[in-house]
């Protein structure tokens, strides 16, 4: 049965990491508001001493603790079975089984969060980078940001003066790193970025309230052969990894024959079965991820009334979040200016949206959608 006050806090430890709070921050705002930890709210409400139990710190949060929450399943609904095991029917201490052993059944209770909110948070935790020092504000574009020649992430510089939230910069990693042979510096300011980018949140957001249906069919339009495209790419990817595998199975099986039948040493054994073992490890990690990237890929319309129904939710953007970028926005682009050296010169920042990708201007796509219905009529 579902207890509302335990699921209060569960969905509050993923908003606030959604809005870009790190497990250890997380912690020290829960110890402040005076939240029971795990293991003190089960024995208050059922009287049940859990391991660790620590009565007399009844709202000391860890880390770790904040960690798994955010990492457990359970509250997306899911079952996990066979993640723990015991060393031995003598030694009973419990210790966690490699995750390719454990059984997921999906679906088996209602979820305490959405798997969007799961994905948001997956997403924030892979771009985390670390804490800011003190009196700095945290980068608000931290993992979101590319350069559109190299392809590197572009590190925020801030500057040490009385008025250094309008001077802070980004530029590419590889420039910074490397020197002007490898890249140019891509640079921008914190604050011409973020006047860019709230300017443009608000124009699309606003677009897809007002003309939903231009926005689905344009979406719908453009995935439709990149997808297609895109898809039988991975397909044929996910083929070769299949039969690497297969391979693999039939080498691991031969090898082993050889060694019981004393056709190649142990000491050969043992090295090849370790390379073999690797390689095997390493594609059934990427097999499941390709698989689910293609499945992205196949709900792009899906996708694209799930942007709809965010911008319903947020008919009025006043200022940019940490929690609201990562919402809307899966990465952001930037050009070299046109002119070198210069200030002022165009820069080209492309913006690429959760869910339905790279947006022109609503005028744009006003033409682009009337055009196709001229040329379908005629």
């Amino acid at each position: 049965m579902r207890d509302p006050q335990a699921a209060d806090v569960v969905q509050k430890i993923f908003l606030l990491c959604a809005s870009g709070k790190g497990p250890s921050q997380i912690a020290r705002l829960l110890k402040r508001e005076q939240i029971l930890n795990p293991s003190n709210y089960y024995f208050k409400k059922y009287g049940v001493a859990l391991t660790g139990l620590d009565t007399t710190r009844p709202f000391e949060w860890s880390e770790t603790t904040v960690a798994k929450i955010l990492e457990d399943e359970i509250y997306l609904g899911h079952t996990i079975s066979l993640r723990y095991t015991t060393q031995s029917y003598k030694n009973k201490r419990r210790i966690e089984r490699p995750e390719t052993e454990w059984l997921r059944f999906e679906d088996t209770h209602e979820p305490l969060i959405t798997k969007e909110l799961w994905e948001l948070v997956r997403e924030v935790r892979r771009h985390k980078r670390k804490a800011p020092k003190k009196f700095e504000e945290p980068n608000l574009f931290s993992g979101l940001l590319y350069c559109a020649d190299c392809g590197a992430p572009l590190r925020l510089h801030r500057t040490r003066t009385q008025t250094a939230h309008f001077y802070n910069n980004f530029k590419c990693s590889t420039y910074s790193n490397r020197g002007k042979d490898a890249c140019s510096g891509h640079y921008i300011r914190e604050s011409q970025l973020k006047a860019i980018v709230l300017d443009d949140l608000r124009r699309v957001t606003q677009f897809a309230r007002q003309k939903e249906n231009l926005l689905l069919r344009h979406v719908a339009r453009q995935n439709s052969a990149q997808a297609k495209k895109e898809i039988s790419l991975l397909q044929g990817e996910l083929d070769k990894l299949r039969r690497r595998e297969q391979e693999l199975t039939a080498l691991f099986k031969r090898l082993y024959e050889d060694n019981v039948l004393g056709r190649i040493p142990d000491e050969q054994y043992r090295i090849l079965s370790a390379e073999y073992t690797q390689e095997r490890t390493l594609l059934q990690e990427k097999i499941p991820q390709m698989a689910e990237q293609q499945e992205k890929l196949r709900d792009s319309i899906a996708n694209a009334a799930r942007f709809v129904e965010r911008a319903r939710q947020y008919s009025t953007i006043t200022e940019l979040t940490p929690e609201l970028l990562r919402l809307f926005i899966d990465k952001i682009v930037i050009g070299e200016r046109s002119a070198k050296y210069s200030r002022c010169a165009a820069q080209e920042v492309s913006i690429y949206y959760r869910d339905v990708g790279l947006l022109d201007t609503a005028e744009e796509l006003d033409m682009e959608n009337l055009l196709s219905d001229t040329a379908a009529s005629a």
